[in-house]
């Protein structure tokens, strides 16, 4: 008799993760609390390969019962009565990337932290596929892991992007190299406190062995502190220090290897992707790479070719002199940061949406150390915003509302030629969009829309 899995949540990863339940010879309940007509025919393929559709239930616990597996979505929260109902009956619970991470083959690399997962991610994907590798990109940064497993073999390379959502129900979860690229306040309206936050953060590296890698930041000191924990061996990244082991900066070079023995990689002014904070995304990839044996003349070409991500500091268009810039990856407070200090022209920021419970201090006092001219505020968290600002001494700013192309337009008639406009809201996206991406999208079409103002 085959074995029952319930899965709740037919996002992207739902789907994914039920399709291939079946595949491994599943009986299959495809749960979500909305109604079959907001699905636009995306539960078709499944539906028609075997799994029941359970649409608008508000109380799936009520349908665990004779089920032996229940695979979660990251986001559903661990508070869900759910959870309580599985613990009762004996049922296992786990999230579609654990799942996935069970059916897999081949060698997995890893990453996570609070900022540059999805830049770190996409960089190293392309080193391994520039290396020869069959490579797969998946997880957080959009592409379930579930759906790449089917094709897999023992050669190829799985490169997995993190969320502490997902960490939620890892249990067996072990990549050969993993990584925690930082650790800055996100998120805490889920976990409650940064403690559960970096614990999350840290299983990552639970199951790793001393014959796997944990690549650190050295530069941030919470991740530094995670050494101690990890059972793997320790690969450092560092911008300013010359580490113990691994990939760091001397002479203008990117360099890998000890102090004593550092072998060049890279000439800092080669790497393609502009700023800081992409510098130390180019020295963590380059750690993850080299740690599993990747030719270093093959990381030097990616690094000075590789052209960054969709939705992270990315150049739209110029008009009337006016550059615009989408950061909708922009989701927190460090990230945003990121963003204005990469400003070098004045600029005129679009900060607001879904409240994270974030204290914007930190952010809207960096906008005074850069050309920071003006702000369109958007979104639940405007008035957050404007309260933090006042208090810092920021007062250039108005309020949009939810009228997101109303804020863009006024963005456009605040700046000068000359000037940035530049969406990073520092926020999630839930309060008026689907996604990040989603609000990036709109974003550019709504810019290359406008029409110029000299006409």
């Amino acid at each position: 008799m085959a074995k029952r899995a319930m899965v709740l949540g037919l996002a992207r990863s739902g789907i994914a993760v039920s399709e291939l339940l079946l595949l491994r010879g599943w009986e299959v309940l495809s749960c979500d609390s909305k109604e079959r007509g907001q699905f636009e025919g995306a539960l078709d393929e499944i539906e028609h390969k075997g799994a029941k559709l359970c649409l608008g239930e508000r109380e799936p616990q009520r349908l665990l019962e004779g089920c032996d597996l229940l695979v979660v979505s990251p986001g559903v929260p661990l508070t869900h009565p759910i959870m309580r109902r599985a613990k009762e009956l004996g049922v296992e619970v786990v999230g579609e990337v654990e799942y996935a991470y069970r059916e897999s083959k081949g060698r997995l690399l890893a990453l996570t932290g609070t900022n540059g997962k999805t830049t770190t991610v996409t960089l190293l994907g392309e080193i391994f596929k520039a290396a020869g590798f069959t490579t797969h990109v998946v997880g957080n940064i959009g592409i379930p892991y579930s759906g790449a497993v089917a094709g897999m073999t023992g050669d190829d390379v799985t490169v997995c992007e993190i969320s502490s959502f997902m960490m939620e129900t890892s249990s067996r979860f072990h990549p050969q190299v993993s990584a925690v690229l930082n650790i800055s306040e996100d998120h805490l309206n889920r976990h409650g406190t940064m403690a559960n936050y970096i614990a999350l953060k840290e299983r990552i590296f639970e199951n790793q062995t001393p014959d796997d890698f944990t690549v650190l930041n050295w530069d941030d000191p919470v991740t530094r502190d995670m050494a101690k924990r990890t059972p793997a061996r320790v690969a450092w990244f560092s911008e300013g220090a010359d580490v113990d082991f691994g990939a760091f900066v001397r002479d203008g070079w990117i360099v890998f290897g000890t102090r004593e023995d550092a072998r060049p990689v890279c000439p800092v002014g080669e790497v393609n992707i502009p700023g800081r904070h992409n510098l130390q995304n180019a020295l963590a990839a380059t750690a993850m790479a080299m740690a599993a044996g990747v030719d270093a003349a093959v990381i030097r070409r990616t690094l000075a070719t590789f052209e960054g991500v969709e939705h992270r500091i990315e150049f739209v268009r110029e008009l009337d002199g006016v550059r615009f810039i989408n950061d909708s990856k922009g989701t927190n407070v460090d990230s945003s940061i990121w963003a204005v200090r990469a400003m070098d022209r004045p600029t005129v920021i679009i900060l607001g949406g879904y409240d994270k419970h974030t204290d914007f201090t930190p952010l809207c006092e960096e906008m005074l150390k850069y050309p920071i001219e003006r702000a369109v505020l958007i979104g639940v968290t405007a008035k957050q915003f404007a309260d933090t600002l006042e208090k810092v001494g920021f007062h250039h700013w108005e309020h949009a509302g939810s009228d997101f192309e109303a804020a863009i337009r006024r963005a456009f008639e605040l700046a000068r030629p000359g000037w940035n406009v530049l969406l990073s809201p520092s926020c999630a996206s839930f309060d008026m969009f689907v996604d990040y991406e989603a609000r990036g999208r709109i974003f550019k079409e709504i810019v290359n829309r406008l029409e110029s103002r000299e006409a």
